[in-house]
């Protein structure tokens, strides 16, 4: 059951045929037309089938059985028949009752009186008082005995005030790889709709099938419509009025069969067989699995599918009829965007009890966030620099965080010739310190070269004993050479006393002063 239910019937049948008979049941709303609800054609063994009431209004049932299409045969199959065993109505005004529940009381003392309970609230068992469901559950039909009768809500989706419809409030999160899409999907609210076909009836009449989608706000109300104007059309005295309303389909997904003015020569179009493919909102969920009944999506965020379900059972879909609405991102079309049926399912669905739609629109993006976009610097002109905000590339996300403004910032200029001086300067500075070193190790090894050749020269020099290094006579006083025995040795002499120590060998230097300026040194 569901929230929209206003009652239903139930009732058992059996068909046996040997020809092509039909069991027809059919339905009078307000006395205004009768309409076929379901028809079973051939043998049916004993079954159930169970019709439910969206509709506050007076109701006619009625079943018709027809042995076979012929009417000259139809005395050879008197055999064939359809037996109802049983029929079950329940909330009618009158007749018997089969069952009972117990009432909300007025209070616990004896003899208080029944009281209807307001909206969203349930009769609890223990107490029969009224008591109102908890948030985000709503109450399935008019069986409100026991909190059981609260039905909770569906992934993504919340109740209403009065807890009898779950519905999506145009808004949803989800997160992923710890970053929150938040999606925004106000600009599908209002109905969309959609016309597939052409398609051609036996006899060449062209017909379409017109969809209308009601996908989320409007706090719950089914705002998805469709009418049936047969009746407008069939009768001279409802010409003038407006559209039957009592024929028509209140919900969140509906169909109807059109027929265009051009298709059998009327002034307006047809409208018919309107059904309802979707009273009850199950959910929504983010999916990443690649459906084959749409083609794959060249942008990179995930679908979005909300999921209905119809409850009304028919004799191909004995569980009701579904309808899956994926919504998916595209930046390039428009924020009411485009719906599309399967193109292996031009009818909008391939067995008759699931239906597809495919609405592609940029309010299907998430909404824009700082991660969105980048800066971009630009070079220091007149002490200023700007930067500049601009999109990733490609751009999957709408609304949202707006793009900043472009800013400036005071900068140092610096001048070609400048940093060309600098560099230059920098790179004479890095040579001259290499040549540096260059030279400096070049002119050690010579040193060592040069007292390595002096040390030799000495060892084969030896000075001879002192009496032969007596001067002549009078060569003294001639010459007046004076002899300085000097302590403090010079670099070459410090070289020297380092090699000669490596050799265990140990020398003094002796410097010859004259005053012809000639110096002798002996080691």
């Amino acid at each position: 059951v569901t929230a929209t239910e206003f009652g239903r019937i139930t009732f058992i049948f059996e068909t046996n045929c040997s020809a092509d008979c039909e069991l027809y049941f059919m339905i009078d709303v307000n006395r205004k037309s009768t309409n076929v609800v379901e028809s079973w054609v051939g043998s049916k063994l004993r079954q159930a089938y169970t019709h439910i009431m969206t509709k506050n209004a007076s109701v006619s049932y009625t079943w018709a059985f027809q042995r076979t299409n012929k009417a000259s045969d139809v005395r050879q199959y008197v055999n064939d028949i359809a037996k109802i065993y049983s029929i079950m109505v329940t909330n009618a005004m009158d007749g018997s009752a089969s069952g009972c529940h117990a009432c909300a009381m007025m209070s616990q003392r004896d003899g208080s009186s029944c009281v209807p309970c307001p909206a969203g609230h349930f009769i609890n068992k223990d107490t029969n008082q009224c008591q109102e469901c908890p948030p985000n559950t709503f109450l399935s039909g008019h069986h409100i005995y026991g909190q059981e009768a609260c039905q909770p809500c569906g992934p993504g989706s919340q109740s209403n005030k009065e807890h009898s419809v779950c519905f999506n409030d145009c808004s949803f999160s989800h997160m992923e790889q710890n970053r929150t899409l938040t999606y925004d999907l106000s600009a599908l609210s209002s109905v969309g709709s959609i016309m597939n076909g052409p398609s051609f009836t036996s006899k060449g009449t062209k017909y379409y099938h017109q969809f209308n989608i009601s996908l989320c706000g409007a706090e719950g109300r089914k705002v998805a419509m469709c009418t049936d104007n047969v009746t407008d059309l069939s009768s001279k005295d409802l010409q003038n009025e407006s559209a039957d309303l009592n024929n028509f389909v209140e919900t969140f997904v509906c169909q109807s069969t059109i027929i265009p003015a051009d298709g059998r020569g009327f002034r307006t179009s047809l409208s018919s067989q309107s059904i309802s493919l979707a009273d009850t909102f199950l959910g929504e969920r983010m999916v990443f699995i690649i459906s084959d009944l749409f083609p794959e999506s060249s942008w990179k965020d995930p679908d979005i599918n909300f999921f209905y379900r119809s409850p009304q059972p028919t004799a191909s879909c004995l569980n009701g009829r579904s309808t899956v609405v994926t919504l998916r991102c595209n930046a390039e079309k428009s924020a009411r965007g485009e719906l599309t049926v399967p193109s292996k399912c031009p009818a909008g669905t391939c067995n008759g009890c699931e239906f597809h739609f495919l609405w592609e629109s940029s309010s299907a993006c998430p909404l824009c966030t700082e991660t969105d976009y980048h800066s971009i610097e630009g070079a220091c002109k007149g002490g200023v620099q700007d930067t500049l905000y601009v999109w990733n590339e490609p751009k999957f996300c709408t609304k949202g965080v707006p793009l900043p403004n472009k800013t400036s910032a005071h900068c140092e200029v610096v001048s070609l010739w400048v940093k060309a001086g600098i560099g230059g300067g920098a790179f004479m500075a890095v040579l001259l310190v290499c040549l540096t070193c260059y030279f400096w190790k070049k002119n050690k090894r010579l040193e060592y070269k040069y007292s390595r050749l002096v040390m030799s020269a000495n060892k084969d020099c030896e000075l001879p004993a002192a009496d032969s290094c007596a001067l002549a006579e009078g060569e003294g006083e001639e010459n007046e050479d004076d002899v300085v025995y000097s302590n403090t040795p010079s670099l070459l002499g410090k070289l020297k006393a380092i090699a000669s120590k490596a050799d265990g060998d140990n020398s003094e230097s002796v410097q010859l002063k004259s005053s012809q300026s000639e110096r002798w040194v002996w080691g």
